[in-house]
């Protein structure tokens, strides 16, 4: 409208644009982010369809056949016990499923949790609950992890306690500092002011906008995890045998660098590959749900 006051002019507002819109246009305006989310379809449909596409027994070799070369036969080679490596490297695509989604699941709603109940307490509930987080912040994940796993014993139940255990603290330091940011915001006061409980507050308030952080954090953490497990296996202390995981792959391969460099190469470069989706993935979405770029289209 302008100072005349004879004349009025209307101006058009611009149009709303669809949250879910921008999402995807920012999500997706980077080549390696799709080149990312390819790699990880590739390896849902791989783990889902395994047995399909496996030519071979993953856990079943032919003493006859051991440590054969690359050939039309095994297009990977065999390992120190006849079995189909590119077999076995299909069926570790379910074991980083597994591992990784179940580990970060418990994690995440674990430490999610006692951070909440933190910052919005504070005083007592506050002081026990994180310095039990920084008891266990005071060793590396994987240190922790392998201690977890060496007192527990192998097998994929006792690693995935083993891994959850050792990230918890890092999702109960985020969200105990984004609790208390959130907590000063006029809404949760107004909450407290019309008597909401702090239950509802805490899970219906304070979680929900604290979800962009958590979904890039676990998409990260992801990467992480599957580093972890393969370190795990590879010293000997994750995926007993003859289960097919990727990291035990390379400690077994690697006695036979010089003669099969393949079976340590192969599941080698499968952990750098999906590691390196989850981070281009994780970065795309850091990019997507940053409130700076929610003007872009």
């Amino acid at each position: 409208m302008t100072n005349n006051p004879n004349k009025v002019t209307f101006y058009e507002s611009p149009p709303r644009i669809s949250e879910w819109r921008r999402f995807w246009r920012v999500f997706l305006q980077r080549k390696l982010v799709i080149i990312g989310l390819m790699i990880l379809l590739i390896l849902v449909i791989t783990a889902i369809f395994a047995p399909w596409l496996a030519s071979y027994d993953p856990y079943r070799g032919d003493p006859y056949d051991a440590l054969a070369q690359p050939s039309a036969k095994h297009l990977l080679g065999t390992d120190i016990q006849g079995r189909d490596t590119l077999s076995r490297l299909i069926y570790g695509a379910r074991m980083v499923f597994i591992v990784g989604f179940v580990t970060t699941g418990f994690a995440a709603t674990v430490g999610v949790t006692l951070g909440i109940i933190a910052g919005y307490y504070k005083g007592i509930t506050n002081m026990i609950i994180m310095r039990i987080m920084d008891a266990l912040m005071g060793f590396p994940m994987i240190i922790l992890a392998l201690m977890l796993a060496a007192i527990l014993g192998g097998g994929i139940q006792n690693v995935i306690i083993a891994l959850s255990v050792a990230m918890i603290p890092g999702y109960a330091r985020i969200l105990h500092g984004l609790t208390l940011s959130i907590k000063e915001n006029d809404y949760i006061l107004a909450q407290e002011a019309m008597g909401s409980s702090g239950r509802r507050i805490m899970f219906t308030h304070i979680l929900p906008n604290s979800l962009p952080v958590m979904i890039v954090l676990i998409t990260l953490q992801l990467g992480t995890l599957i580093l972890a497990e393969a370190g795990l296996s590879f010293l000997g202390v994750g995926i007993k045998p003859p289960g097919a995981a990727w990291g035990a792959m390379v400690a077994d391969g690697y006695k036979y660098l010089t003669t099969n460099p393949v079976l340590s190469f192969a599941p080698g470069f499968a952990i750098m590959l999906v590691v390196f989706a989850f981070n281009l993935v994780g970065d795309g979405l850091r990019d997507a749900l940053d409130p700076r770029l929610r003007g872009l289209l």
